[in-house]
């Protein structure tokens, strides 16, 4: 699909926003989600490590109602005090009004949610007439022990995932995580793992990407050295015996993406603000005139933003790979689970999101 074939999805779903008529009212849960029991004390043992004090996610659910009778869910990605002031702005609005509009964040779910509703269709479908019907998800991991590591990949195995990324930090040895995550899974588990720029150098990651290729079920490196090192980056070309990806958002917007496309220095783009609409489908434009893959992580601690990022996932062909880490919070809060299959995660076949929220387990979780 070209840049223009993706820009001219829009008028479509335009026509099916009019149909779903004016906002009119909208309701707020928020929960705080702790992390699975299973990795908490590694994760709280990483995150210290990190200088980083945090032990559960907030989030703040909205429910969006239009005039029509149509309602539709999101998980706003805001303080409860902004998405509050933002949904007071939006009542008495056409729906239309906010289609691509990635200033209302996560509220965009809902907008989205509700125009598909109206058109019939699953949303994937609303972006794209051509949208495939499933995605590849990717089992994720913070920074662990190698023994939990490969108690993580083993689990994401037998759950059907067959990408897994993990985090390399310096406090623990990637040749270790790989010996002992390759050692669990079977051939046809495949797992990229995240420097977050600690390795610095061209000089180290050569050294640790050569070793990390011995093991089969390795095929990318993500983010080795610092973005802002693009002479790093052309050393580093043609060097490397797995793929490499580096974040792209910085300078998505800016004519810098299109010197790094030119000189042909990344093999994939890792998208993860929180930009729904306009954005990556514009990203997502950009990806497929370049020929190169997105693998995205926008919508990653909670079960409807997570089938969100599958169905707008779906409907762009240059989205490779749907990052979340939902597996390792204790809840994702949605009454249908996310089951995987073979590697794919199916879309619902519903109009909207096809999903529903788990008001139970929101309760249970629920911020006072």
């Amino acid at each position: 699909m070209t840049r223009r074939q993706l820009l001219q999805l829009t008028p479509a779903a335009l026509s099916a926003a009019r149909q779903a008529g004016r906002i009119s009212g909208y309701e707020i849960r928020q929960a705080r989600v702790p992390f699975h029991e299973r990795v908490r004390e590694a994760w709280l043992s990483s995150w210290k490590n990190q200088k980083r004090d945090q032990s559960d996610y907030v989030l703040t659910f909205v429910t969006l109602k239009t005039d029509t009778g149509l309602t539709g869910l999101a998980e706003s990605k805001l303080p409860r005090e902004r998405t509050e002031a933002l949904l007071k702005s939006m009542q008495g609005r056409p729906v239309e009004d906010f289609l691509h509009d990635d200033n209302i964040r996560g509220l965009l779910i809902a907008v989205y949610d509700i125009a598909a509703q109206a058109a019939g269709v699953p949303l994937a479908k609303l972006l794209s007439p051509n949208a495939r019907d499933y995605v590849t998800p990717v089992w994720w991991s913070q920074c662990f022990a190698p023994s939990v590591m490969a108690s993580e990949a083993r689990l994401g195995a037998s759950l059907g995932y067959r990408i897994h990324k993990v985090k390399a930090r310096p406090w623990e040895d990637p040749i270790a995580q790989a010996a002992a995550i390759c050692a669990a899974v079977p051939a046809n588990y495949r797992v990229w793992v995240d420097a977050n720029s600690t390795w610095q150098t061209v000089e180290k990651t050569l050294t640790v990407t050569r070793e990390l290729a011995k093991f089969k079920n390795y095929f990318a490196i993500e983010s080795p050295i610092p973005r802002e090192n693009r002479d790093g980056y052309r050393a580093l070309k043609g060097k490397l015996p797995l793929k490499i990806s580096e974040h792209v958002d910085a300078f998505a917007n800016s004519g810098e993406l299109a010197d790094w496309v030119r000189e042909g220095l990344l093999e994939a783009w890792i998208a993860g603000a929180p930009k729904l609409g306009r954005y990556t489908r514009d990203l997502a434009a950009q990806a497929a005139a370049a020929k190169v893959p997105i693998w995205i992580e926008h919508s990653i601690d909670n079960g409807i933003a997570d089938v969100f990022q599958a169905h707008q996932s779906a409907a762009y062909p240059s989205i490779e790979y749907v990052i979340s880490v939902t597996n390792v919070l204790a809840d994702d809060l949605m009454r249908e689970p996310f089951t995987v299959r073979d590697g794919r995660y199916y879309l619902p076949k519903k109009p909207g999101l096809g999903v529903s929220l788990d008001y139970d387990a929101i309760e249970r979780y629920r911020l006072a």
